[in-house]
């Protein structure tokens, strides 16, 4: 495994734990800032528009800078938007660091998974891949829960803190391990990576990716009223539900990105069929406390197991000029974040009951599915032409 990939990884543990540990401070923020809940949870949604928004922004303004380069620039960003948060004084700065650190997140995860998936060989690029995400999944295990038993300890601040040094950890490992990137030359820059949404392929992974990943945040948003209010727990179990899913999702990346490299489309049909039967499951035994816990687990299983299959699948087809795209699949899959909570809550406020939600990430599952289905189909009515060259493997690079 080159060692380039765990500063990757670490960039990414960072950017995970800051995403999601601001839900388990919402109420110190509540009371500090003096603004409601519901205000303070705007810092949720305003990072995922962030994302939506900088990744492909961030990415067109660095087309023409090494990727590397480019790596150093965005968690120099993220660790500067994290020491704000620290120092926002007021709700209105804080809104601002938490959108600049999102503006770093989607374009970094983009470019890196490029990055990752050149320092390996062809046939490891998902594993690779994987591994790049496998900051964001053990953010969900010790980073998310240990954030929110730090700030609650001393202060939602000293949260913010800690995140700002792991931003620097990775910064210096990104600088000092990831090989020398060449710069793009003039016909491989901003205008011929927009050239790749021309074509339709493009769109439909990006679909996937919205669809395919929507039913994980439908059913996580709206974990703690369905775990108390309808299956019977305290409220002192969701944070254990929280982590099983978080080691789900561990096991899940890894398996996800050893299933793409072995065959990337049959794997995304399996995948995406074991989302929609854990969500229709999750519906089927909600009142059982033991089923419960075993579904959040499996429910983080497959779902972190569809991360690299997407990503690869956007690269694969958008190849030549993947550095958009990728940074554009990013946005879908936050996307996904915002749908998919937003159709839960409209059945919720339609009295259709908390356990609904279940069901309209199975029907998001199937819709994902279904485009997953269309662009294999197109794929093999298409003619068959070589494969791109592959890029050679950057100095310092070996295979996995």
């Amino acid at each position: 495994m080159p060692i380039a990939l765990l500063a990757l990884a670490i960039g990414g543990f960072g950017i995970g734990t800051t995403e999601f540990v601001i839900s388990g401070l919402l109420p110190d923020l509540s009371t500090d800032l003096h603004v409601s809940i519901p205000t303070a949870g705007l810092l949720v949604s305003g990072y995922a528009f962030g994302v939506v928004v900088g990744a492909p922004l961030l990415t067109a303004l660095g087309s023409r800078i090494s990727r590397k380069t480019m790596l150093v620039a965005l968690m120099a960003l993220f660790t500067a938007g994290n020491l704000l948060c620290a120092l926002a004084p007021t709700y209105g700065v804080l809104m601002v660091a938490r959108l600049v650190t999102a503006f770093a997140h989607g374009a970094y995860f983009g470019i890196g998974s490029v990055v990752a998936a050149d320092l390996v060989r062809p046939e490891k690029r998902a594993g690779a891949i994987a591994m790049m995400f496998t900051g964001l999944t053990v953010a969900n295990v010790l980073g998310v829960p240990g954030g929110t038993a730090l700030g609650q300890a001393l202060g939602w601040r000293s949260t913010f803190w800690v995140v700002t040094a792991i931003g620097l950890v990775a910064l210096a490992g990104i600088a000092t391990l990831v090989p020398g990137q060449p710069r793009p030359s003039a016909d491989t820059g901003l205008r011929r990576e927009l050239s790749v949404f021309r074509h339709g392929q493009v769109w439909l992974a990006l679909a996937m990716t919205a669809l395919g990943w929507a039913p994980v945040f439908t059913v996580i948003t709206y974990v703690a009223p369905i775990a108390t209010r309808v299956t019977g727990f305290s409220s002192g179990a969701v944070p254990i539900l929280m982590v099983l899913f978080g080691l789900g999702m561990v096991a899940g990346n890894a398996l996800g990105g050893r299933l793409a490299d072995r065959a990337l489309m049959p794997s995304l049909y399996a995948i995406l069929a074991a989302v929609i039967a854990v969500s229709v499951l999750l519906l089927l035994v909600v009142h059982s406390k033991v089923a419960v816990v075993v579904v959040m687990l499996l429910l983080g299983v497959v779902g972190s197991a569809t991360i690299a299959p997407l990503q690869t699948r956007v690269l694969d087809k958008a190849a030549g000029a993947p550095t958009m795209a990728s940074a554009a699949n990013i946005a879908a899959f936050n996307l996904g974040n915002t749908v998919g909570p937003f159709l839960g809550g409209l059945a919720i406020d339609a009295g259709l009951g908390y356990a609904s939600t279940t069901w309209i990430a199975a029907l998001l599952g199937v819709a994902g599915l279904a485009v997953a289905l269309v662009s294999g189909a197109l794929d093999r009515r298409a003619p068959v032409s070589p494969r791109p060259a592959e890029p050679a493997l950057p100095t310092g690079a070996r295979s996995l």
